[in-house]
């Protein structure tokens, strides 16, 4: 039996078979409060069919009451195995029925329900994607067999109830033990595929707004727990709705294509959101119940804009399979970056942004040994679920935006009008979204195509030349260098900047636009000018490569990084120095340093995160053993001063106070921060908050400086899911053998554990300075890999095989461990796993090389 995975081909000949789909569900939504295991659902699916045919439906249900083809009763016991229902004798019209109790969920997957318990009341939602409609409706799990879905859901009446159609007036009933319910009858969809559609449903508190816009009027709604209304920024999730709204209606030339949009504020959410048609959810920690950063409020403006996007890149024209997930999930984040550039002001900053973070998530998961194309051969649904990675969305947009830069903006904005057009509310492959960008451009486009996007692996660029007596370039040019594995060379735009000591600090004074291509490319338009402090290559950042700096342009780099006037070069530097880093050709000592004689000089506070996290990784997994003692004092001591010269009340501020709180180790700096938790000596204009409390709570706990009774009591000023999930971090993170057993319980072999307390647990386990702790954790590990991810299923076992892997551990003896598992477990255990667990190998394999080169430089 091939269990709850489908492939390509199966698909393939699926719809080779059925076609012209419609769906009537309804879901009796009534006992979810009573904590019941499962709700009631009835499916109907008429279709056409291949006359005498056979295929299957896909169901994962608790249990399938009844299933009826064309009218005639099938014994479920003989149709349905557990994950697919056997249809035979097709008829060229059909309507099959089914009957069936699914499972309300805990792990994100299907149809979730949490109790907060700050008002003990039930909240539920969908997650669908990827192949997760079948947890609570029959369905052809596919994304090219598109239909429209009309969905009728019975609540308590006093619930809001939401779904992908406008929500209709609902009838009330009384059940049958008195209750006061209703029945919500939706209009019928537009044609949208499964893992699209969706239901909220809970006593949410909503706001409600229009969108006026040139193609008419579209009523908004913001959704969220009432204990979480007041920190529910309507002006400002609003506004960026309605300027994502302006841009995308008019840059694609198509009308926003549903009747409505809902923005749901969920809990216990997997993901950041999902683009469900018209009714989009988002994981509820988006709501800032406590101070918070700009940073934080522009990946929100993100990923609001991400989703909004994909309305029409992913809903409104859907892949035909999951090879061209990368096409929704790249488009969509290009497109919020550049839709925060273009429609806001707050958040404009989006390309230094993106350098920042997403790129170096990129470069990570691209030089694994799991590196794929980014249109990758997604086989079969483990494919897909383990490819929600780097590469399908920051090396993807990165790759969209260097062909923006290749074609012009203009035109790559002419070709997606033309796009939406020609296939609205149908399926498509890539080729479908070349057509037009090759029409528009008059550029042929399948080299570029097969060199970027069918092939895997990052390159290097470098930049050789000479200089006269005068220090002018005789000679200039960019030498192209790739992986082994992966020897292709790519065509590149980018920029050359020439970076200069003045007055006003470190600035560019020239600029060149270039085009490269192979190993090696002359740049005579560089030929004469002076050679400057720092030569920057791809400066912009307008395309997708790891860049090398000479001798000259790197002390520059050690010595003057702060000195640099603009976010986007400065990124782009770390960035380098980040690589070099990772790459075993800079001390993790030495990359310490630059961030502490940088960061003060840092203005994107997304960069000043990545900065101190990444230093703190250069320190606990990246320096030689032997050196980490000094370089956490150091650390500890640097941060201490950042946290007293910074400006009081600022963002900075705030965001110095979180690092130092997970950088402390000596007893001076955990008795400072136990005075902060009491309201004692307080940095000018802190505010301890309740997130800011459990900042130090975890800090505090990981030291030893409290137990569980302090967690304890913490919980009674913060009776919110939030709170549950720190305490359970809290608990984690302290340095008993007793709480790690407990916290390995809970994340690892318990079946009851909600999945984002779960998550929690796995942040607080793993901390630097308990390695004595851990080391007997490595082969627990290696024992629960076995199974994890079926038992706990995809994103919960993800989880596990990839946060609890023991990187904190990398030395010799974990590598060895996890090599020798990999020799005799790798032929038994499903794909995701073997990915997860080797992608550790390799992460161990890097971080000891780096060890290698700091222990050397000291």
């Amino acid at each position: 039996m091939p269990g709850t995975n489908l492939t390509r081909d199966e698909a393939r000949s699926r719809a080779g078979v059925v076609s012209d789909v419609s769906y009537t569900v309804e879901l009796d939504l009534a006992n979810a409060p009573t904590g019941a295991p499962t709700f009631p659902s009835v499916t109907t699916i008429t279709f056409t069919g291949e006359a005498g045919a056979s295929t299957f439906a896909d169901l994962i249900a608790d249990k399938v009451r009844t299933v009826t083809l064309n009218g005639v009763e099938l014994d479920p016991d003989t149709v349905y195995d557990g994950a697919r229902i056997q249809l035979d004798g097709l008829a060229e019209r059909n309507e099959l029925t089914v009957v069936a109790d699914c499972l309300y969920s805990r792990t994100g997957e299907g149809l979730h329900r949490s109790v907060d318990p700050a008002d003990k009341e039930t909240y539920l939602y969908t997650q669908f994607e990827v192949p997760d409609a079948r947890r609570v409706f029959a369905t052809f799990e596919q994304p090219d067999l598109k239909a429209p879905f009309t969905f009728t859901v019975s609540a308590p009446a006093r619930w809001v109830v939401i779904s992908n159609a406008p929500t209709p007036e609902p009838t009330p009933y009384t059940g049958e033990n008195g209750e006061e319910l209703a029945r919500w009858d939706f209009p019928p969809t537009e044609r949208i595929s499964t893992y699209i559609t969706a239901v909220v449903a809970g006593p949410y508190h909503v706001v409600t707004d229009v969108y006026e816009g040139e193609h008419g009027s579209y009523p908004l709604s913001l959704l969220c727990r009432p204990s979480l209304k007041d920190a529910l920024d309507v002006d400002d999730l609003f506004e960026v709705t309605k300027q994502g709204f302006a841009l995308f209606e008019k840059a694609f030339g198509t009308p926003y294509p549903f009747h409505k949009y809902d923005q749901a504020f969920v809990p216990e959410y997997n993901m950041g959101a999902m683009e469900n048609a018209g009714c989009v959810t988002l994981r509820d920690e988006y709501l800032f119940r406590s101070r918070t950063t700009h940073a934080e409020m522009e990946a929100r403006a993100n990923t609001v804009l991400h989703e909004l996007a994909h309305m029409w890149f992913g809903d409104l024209v859907t892949m035909t399979w999951w090879d061209d997930l990368w096409l929704n999930e790249s488009f969509a984040e290009w497109a919020s970056h550049w839709a925060q550039v273009v429609a806001t002001e707050k958040y404009n900053d989006a390309w230094t942004t993106f350098c920042n973070a997403r790129k170096n998530w990129a470069y990570r998961q691209d030089q694994l040994p799991s590196t794929h194309p980014i249109a990758a051969d997604m086989i079969d649904f483990h494919a897909v679920e383990v490819n929600f990675d780097g590469i399908t969305y920051a090396k993807g947009a990165s790759t969209l935006r260097q062909l923006v830069a290749f074609v012009g903006e203009d035109t790559f904005v002419a070709a997606l009008k033309e796009y939406f057009h020609d296939h609205a509310f149908g399926n498509t492959e890539l080729a479908d979204l070349l057509k037009p960008l090759e029409k528009a451009s008059g550029r042929d486009l399948d080299d570029w195509t097969e060199r970027w996007l069918r092939t895997a692996g990052v390159n290097t660029l470098r930049a050789d030349f000479a200089v006269d007596a005068e220090g002018a370039f005789t000679s200039f040019a960019i030498e192209q260098t790739a992986a082994e594995k992966f020897p292709v060379l790519r065509p590149h735009r980018l920029a050359v900047g020439l970076y200069r000591r003045t007055d006003a600090g470190l600035v560019r004074t020239e600029r060149f636009e270039v085009d490269i291509d192979g190993p090696r490319t002359e740049l005579p338009e560089l030929t004469g000018a002076t050679q400057p402090d720092l030569v920057l290559l791809n400066d912009d950042d307008l395309t997708y490569a790891k860049i090398r700096l000479d001798e000259r342009s790197r002390a520059t780099l050690v010595e003057s990084i702060d000195q640099l006037t603009e976010s986007l070069p400065r990124a782009l530097a770390w960035g380098a120095a980040w690589d070099m880093t990772r790459d075993a050709e800079m001390p993790a000592s030495q990359y310490v340093g630059i961030v502490l004689r940088g960061i003060r000089a840092e203005t994107d506070l997304t960069g000043v995160r990545s900065l101190l996290n990444q230093a703190s990784s250069a320190i606990n997994q990246y320096a030689a053993p032997q050196n980490r003692p000094a370089l956490r004092a150091q650390f500890e001591e640097a941060l201490a001063g950042l946290v007293a010269d910074s400006k009081p009340g600022s963002d900075h501020q705030l965001a110095f106070v979180r690092a130092y709180s997970s950088a402390v180790f000596s007893d001076a700096g955990a008795d400072r921060l136990a005075g902060w938790l009491e309201g004692r000596d307080l940095p000018e204009g802190l505010v301890v908050d309740t997130d800011l409390r459990w900042t130090l709570i975890v800090a505090l706990a990981r030291l030893g400086r409290i137990g569980a009774a302090e967690i304890d009591d913490e919980l009674t000023r913060d009776t919110t899911i939030t709170g549950q999930e720190r305490a359970a971090q809290a608990r984690a993170a302290r340095p008993t053998a007793e709480a790690k057993e407990e916290a390995w319980r809970i994340a690892v072999e318990s079946e009851d554990t909600p999945n984002e307390t779960q998550f929690r647990t796995i942040l607080g386990f793993q901390q630097p300075g308990q390695e004595d702790l851990l080391r007997p954790y490595v082969e627990k590990y290696l024992a629960a890999a076995k199974d994890v991810y079926t038992r706990l299923g995809s994103s919960m076992g993800e989880n596990v095989l990839v946060y609890l892997s023991p990187r904190h551990l990398a030395d010799q003896a974990a590598l060895d461990a996890l090599t020798g598992w990999l020799a005799t477990e790798s032929a038994s255990v499903d794909a995701p796993t073997l990915r997860y667990v080797t992608e550790a190998q390799a992460d161990l394999t890097r971080a000891i090389a780096a060890q290698a080169t700091d222990a050397s430089a000291a």
